[in-house]
């Protein structure tokens, strides 16, 4: 049985991607800082899978050790959908609060490195893969989206070179698009978002890239919402 671990998973797109994968049959650990909603959501997924939900935040140590003794049975998948947005409103680059950029860095790129160092066992194990959630922001330069951008474009980085690095594990980035959650709405404070699309849009995608063999994906970017998935930054 395939055993997959999510972070952010208590709303959004970490949502529906551990909806999508209990109705595949994965076995989840489910992590997120909201406890309440996370537990709805363990509460929910429990009628048709296995599910461990355990709230925390990523970016503390303690807190990453749990989520490895939580998954010490070994690891197929491994989803960093967990981040932070940043300074909102959205702030020029130049006015950005400095502490603010180091604490959106800890949890989107500090982050997601540690917790892969840690699992690593688990996904040695079983031959994982790894997806690194990221952004058009990454590469758009966009007034207003340079330090979540900025973090994201490291994530990026980072999941090329561990591509290179690693050879029993995969380790892919993925730009899901715009969608309508609540992170998006907090982007555009006080903006109608209802013209972007739910995250379910990006279900085809997430099909296609867990049935392709796994020793092809590694290092590369997909983007879930484009006309053509693949072929940013393969190796």
């Amino acid at each position: 049985m395939n055993r997959a671990l999510i972070t952010g998973a208590s709303r959004g797109l970490g949502r529906t991607l551990a909806t999508f994968l209990a109705n595949q049959g994965y076995t989840l650990t489910l992590t997120g800082r909201g406890e309440a909603a996370l537990e709805e959501v363990r509460d929910e997924l429990s009628q048709r899978a296995q599910v461990t939900a355990l709230a925390g935040d990523i970016s503390e140590r303690e807190h990453r050790l749990a989520l490895r003794r939580a998954t010490s049975g070994g690891l197929d998948l491994l989803i960093n959908n967990a981040s932070d947005l940043g300074t909102t409103p959205l702030p020029a680059l130049v006015d950005y609060d400095l502490k603010r950029l180091r604490s959106t860095f800890e949890t989107n790129v500090i982050a997601p490195l540690a917790l892969i160092q840690e699992l690593l066992p688990a996904l040695k194990e079983r031959g994982g893969l790894v997806i690194n959630l990221s952004s058009d922001a990454a590469l758009g330069g966009y007034r207003g989206w340079g330090g979540y951008g900025a973090s994201k474009a490291a994530l990026d980085l980072i999941s090329k070179t561990l591509g290179t690095e690693l050879r029993d594990v995969a380790v892919v980035s993925v730009d899901p698009g715009e969608m309508r959650t609540q992170m998006h709405q907090e982007a555009f404070p006080g903006e109608d978002i209802s013209d972007r699309p739910l995250p379910e849009v990006t279900l085809p995608f997430w099909a296609w890239l867990l049935g392709q063999p796994r020793s092809g994906l590694s290092g590369r970017r997909f983007r879930a919402q484009a006309d053509t998935w693949e072929t940013e930054g393969a190796l």
